[in-house]
C-alpha cells in the first residue's frame, strides 16, 4: 500500500514514464505532459494549426474536431450529431454514456473501463489527435466503490489539451493531477449530485486551473444555474453562446478562466 506523498508521486512519475516506453509505441510525445518542444505542424484549410472545434451534441457527448479533420465523440451512446466519428470514447458502462452497438464504420472505439482484469489503459494516436485516459473510481451501489470504473479522457490536438471528466465521483489526488498534466479545456459534469456536489467539483476545477470550461451532464436548468452561481463566486467568468459549437485556439485562450455555456442538453 502506498502511504506517503513521496511514494505516491513516484508512482505517478513512473506511470508517466511508462507512456514514453517502447510499449506505448507513440509517434508523437504528449504536449499535455509538458515533454514536447517545438513540434512542427502544418496548417489545414478547415482549422488553423493551433485550433480545435468542439460541438455540444447532448448530455455528455461532444464532437471534437482537429486541424486535420479527425473527429472524436466523447461519451458516445450511439449518437454523434448525425456524423460518423473517427474515434468514440466511453467513460464508463453507464446507460447514457456508452453503447454496446457502436456504428461499425467507427474505426476506434475506446472504452474507459475494464470488465475483467487490470484497469483500462488507453493511449492512441489517430492522425493529428492523441487520445489517452486517466482512470478514477466510481460509487458502485450494492458493489461499493469500484476502482478505476471511470475514465477521464484527454485529447491532444492543435497544441491544445482537452479533458473530459466523464462520470467523476471524487476529487483528484496528486497522482491523478500528475497523470492528467496540463489542460486548456475541460468538459465538466454540473449535475451537483449524481457525480459530485457542486463544492467538490469546483475544487477540481480550481486544481486543474483550466481556461475554458464547458458544462455538461445536467438534467434541468436549475442544476446548471446553481453550478454557474458557484462558478461566478469563485471568480470564473460565464459566457452564454448562441451556437452549440466553439473554436478554441491555443494561442488565444481567455485570460481568465471562463465557462462557455452552449445551447442544448
Amino acid at each position: 500500500m502506498i502511504t506517503t506523498p513521496v511514494a505516491r508521486l513516484l508512482l505517478a512519475l513512473a506511470g508517466m514514464l511508462a507512456l514514453l516506453s517502447p510499449a506505448a509505441a507513440q509517434s508523437k510525445p504528449s504536449e499535455c505532459l509538458a515533454i514536447a518542444q517545438g513540434l512542427a505542424r502544418l496548417q489545414y484549410a478547415a482549422l488553423a494549426e493551433d485550433q480545435a472545434k468542439i460541438t455540444f451534441i447532448t448530455h455528455a457527448t461532444f464532437l471534437i474536431e482537429s486541424p486535420l479533420g479527425i473527429r472524436a465523440a466523447t461519451d458516445y451512446a450511439g449518437w454523434a450529431g448525425g456524423v460518423v466519428p473517427d474515434v468514440v470514447t466511453m467513460n464508463r458502462a453507464h446507460g447514457t454514456h456508452f453503447t454496446n452497438n457502436p456504428d461499425p464504420a467507427i474505426k476506434h472505439v475506446l472504452r474507459g473501463w475494464s470488465d475483467d482484469g487490470p484497469r483500462a489503459q488507453i493511449d492512441e494516436q489517430v492522425g493529428d489527435m492523441r487520445i489517452r485516459n486517466v482512470t478514477t473510481d466510481i460509487r458502485g451501489g450494492v458493489f461499493g466503490r469500484q476502482a478505476d470504473g471511470n475514465s477521464i479522457f484527454i485529447f491532444e490536438t492543435g497544441g491544445l489539451c482537452i479533458g473530459h471528466l466523464g462520470h467523476l465521483h471524487h476529487e483528484l489526488t496528486p497522482e491523478h493531477r500528475a497523470w492528467i498534466g496540463r489542460l486548456d479545456v475541460v468538459m465538466v459534469p454540473v449535475d451537483g449530485g449524481l457525480t459530485m456536489p457542486v463544492e467538490n467539483m469546483m475544487n477540481v476545477l480550481k486544481l486543474l486551473r483550466v481556461r475554458v470550461v464547458l458544462p455538461m451532464h445536467f438534467f434541468r436548468p436549475g442544476s446548471l444555474e446553481r453550478f454557474l452561481a458557484a462558478a461566478r463566486a469563485a471568480e470564473f467568468k460565464v459566457e452564454y453562446l448562441t451556437e452549440p459549437s466553439i473554436t478554441v485556439s491555443a494561442s488565444r485562450l481567455p485570460t481568465e478562466p471562463t465557462f462557455f455555456v452552449m445551447p442544448g442538453r
